[in-house]
């Protein structure tokens, strides 16, 4: 009898999370970015949420929660009911640097307990630009510069553990020098100082970068890919401008939802979201276009992603001796 008993409750359980399903979203849906609007985070989250709408026949809310490392905006959906109604897009180190930086005592949001990955969406090459009335006509420049003024040149990220904030402390790092470093809440406050001339110089992706490139607005000193990039072959890769053979620059970006989410509806999000990210029109006219290299996969395929490159940054942060959160 109670052998009976569980079965029922499990065949319950699972009806309701099917029917679950099958209705989801019965409510308008919201995505909190983890950063402030108009970077890549933001940007990615407001061309997937407007198809998104058009499918579910539901508002799709874009909310942008940036600060604290990018923590906040974590937290938000950490807390949130697990339905599926509240999902987060968040740059790689939201998942992978954060718990490596910060003891786990300290921490709000646990990756691994506190979300479920539901897909990647997309990688990105970070450009190096300056400001136009910065000294610094190259990488080679500025690590001259640094080595001997250590600290006088200032450079913006996109908040503490970012992509901007741990690529360029890792060049610091390979190269011997010392920068300061200007946190903000996303990479476009960041990059609007860096064309006010209030900060010398940021890492952005290279679509941030390239309008306000074009017009002169800032100075393009090289690129984070393996090899230069055919819209801008004039600008050369931060390896060959710094004579750092192997060097690259860049980071990814991803959706996840609450933890304890019914797994058919993390299906449903998986399987929508990737059918955007494969229709040849969204390819043509926004991942082309802005340079996005996408990387859609299975919720596991993610978070077998998600532990690896926890454990690359991990050995990244123990070996260069890094020191992030207080920079």
């Amino acid at each position: 009898m109670k052998l009976v008993c569980v079965l029922t409750s499990l065949a319950c359980l699972s009806l309701s999370a099917t029917t679950h399903a099958q209705t989801f979203p019965s409510k308008s849906v919201t995505i909190i970015v983890t950063a402030a609007a108009g970077g890549v985070t933001d940007v990615v989250a407001r061309a997937i949420g407007q198809r998104l709408s058009e499918k579910w026949g539901q508002q799709i809310i874009i909310e942008n929660k940036g600060g604290g490392a990018h923590i906040v905006g974590a937290q938000a959906v950490a807390n949130a009911t697990p339905d599926g109604h509240t999902l987060m897009l968040a740059e790689a180190g939201t998942y992978v640097v954060n718990p490596n930086l910060y003891p786990k005592d300290k921490m709000p949001v646990d990756i691994e307990r506190d979300f479920i990955p539901i897909t990647g969406l997309v990688r990105i090459h970070h450009a190096l630009i300056a400001a136009p009335t910065f000294s610094a006509g190259s990488v080679a420049d500025v690590v001259e510069m640094a080595k001997k003024k250590p600290g006088d040149i200032t450079y913006g990220t996109a908040g503490i553990g970012s992509g901007p904030h741990v690529n360029v402390v890792r060049l610091e790092n390979v190269v011997g020098i010392k920068l300061t470093a200007v946190h903000y809440r996303g990479a476009t406050p960041s990059l609007n100082d860096v064309m006010g001339d209030h900060t010398n110089m940021m890492l952005i992706s290279v679509s941030s970068a390239l309008p306000n490139f074009r017009q002169g607005q800032v100075k393009m000193l090289g690129i984070g890919s393996a090899k230069r990039l055919p819209q801008v072959p004039d600008v050369p890769t931060i390896a060959e401008g710094g004579n750092l053979p192997g060097f690259i620059a860049g980071t990814w970006f991803g959706l996840a939802v609450t933890g304890g989410t019914p797994r058919p509806i993390v299906d449903k999000i998986n399987t929508d979201v990737r059918a955007i990210m494969a229709e040849p029109a969204f390819q043509e006219r926004f991942l082309a276009k802005q340079l996005y290299e996408p990387m859609d996969s299975s919720p596991e395929e993610f978070r077998n992603y998600i532990r690896a490159e926890t454990q690359t940054w991990a050995r990244i942060i123990r070996e260069q001796n890094l020191v992030i959160g207080v920079h």
